[in-house]
């Protein structure tokens, strides 16, 4: 539906609940997390609960194997173009021996987790508490799931040396800037971030080049931080070449049994 003048109706405000997406999302303990200050003790008690949550993400995904993180939208079906770039390439990344790693939810996400089962590879999914559409996909060697979005966008870079950003909505535009900024102020290393689907993303990157370099938001070099390409040789080179640069291939740390600590095995994979 459109207004008189062609554009799209402004929404109301306060929204009704069929205008948010996720609405009912998440936890009352998230939202009073987020509302302001709150008694001293409340507040300490989850400063707990979060440091435990940390820990619980550091010790299941400690051994994962070096990581590709494949991020995109929850609400594409098999039948979207998307759905079987993003399945490609799980291979590509699984075939170079690398980790899948996904939020674990359906869509881009259970694309790519289901492309590094057809190769044989990991497959990990960092899962969020949401009623609406991230129940967690049948592809997932291991699943974790996370309370705060905070946590969960830790886990997903810090156990990852490239990005692979697909089409997506608000979470998949947050994880792309997100990332790009770590990378950008030296936070991480020149990990690799491709994006692919050329004509989704074309509009954002003229802006990007157009726009925000002539107003000296960023500068010349920040652009090319963000390759562009439909073409999953192209983009399995830049994961490489960047895997290779960063010794992602030699990160492999091995678990102490005495401390209850394992692998895990993709599909066919040891």
């Amino acid at each position: 539906m459109t207004s008189d003048d062609g554009r799209p109706p402004r929404p109301s405000w306060p929204p009704t609940h069929g205008e948010v997406w996720g609405h009912w999302a998440g936890s009352d303990d998230v939202r009073h997390f987020l509302a302001g200050p709150l008694w001293r003790g409340t507040e300490l008690l989850r400063a707990c609960r979060i440091l435990l949550e940390f820990v619980r993400g550091f010790r299941q995904l400690h051994f994962v194997g070096p990581c590709v993180t494949v991020f995109g939208s929850a609400r594409f079906e098999e039948s979207n173009p998307y759905y079987g770039m993003a399945r490609e390439m799980g291979r590509r990344i699984a075939s170079m021996g690398l980790t899948v790693m996904t939020g674990g939810g359906p869509g881009i996400m259970e694309a790519a987790n289901r492309g590094a089962r057809d190769a044989g590879g990991r497959s990990v999914g960092c899962n969020i508490e949401l009623p609406m559409e991230q129940a967690p996909n049948p592809y997932l060697d291991r699943m974790i799931e996370f309370r705060y979005f905070f946590v969960r966008k830790v886990m997903l870079v810090k156990y990852s040396y490239a990005f692979v950003i697909l089409p997506g909505g608000f979470g998949t535009m947050d994880e792309l800037f997100e990332t790009a900024t770590l990378v950008q102020t030296g936070k991480i290393r020149q990990f690799p971030i491709v994006l692919m689907g050329r004509d989704y993303w074309r509009p954002l990157m003229d802006f990007v080049l157009n726009d925000m370099i002539a107003a000296g938001t960023i500068s010349p070099d920040d652009a090319a931080l963000l390759p562009l390409t439909d073409d999953p040789d192209e983009a399995a080179h830049i994961i490489r070449c960047g895997c290779e640069a960063s010794g992602a291939f030699r990160r492999r740390p091995r678990p102490l049994a005495v401390l209850g600590e394992r692998e895990i095995a993709g599909a066919g994979r040891v």
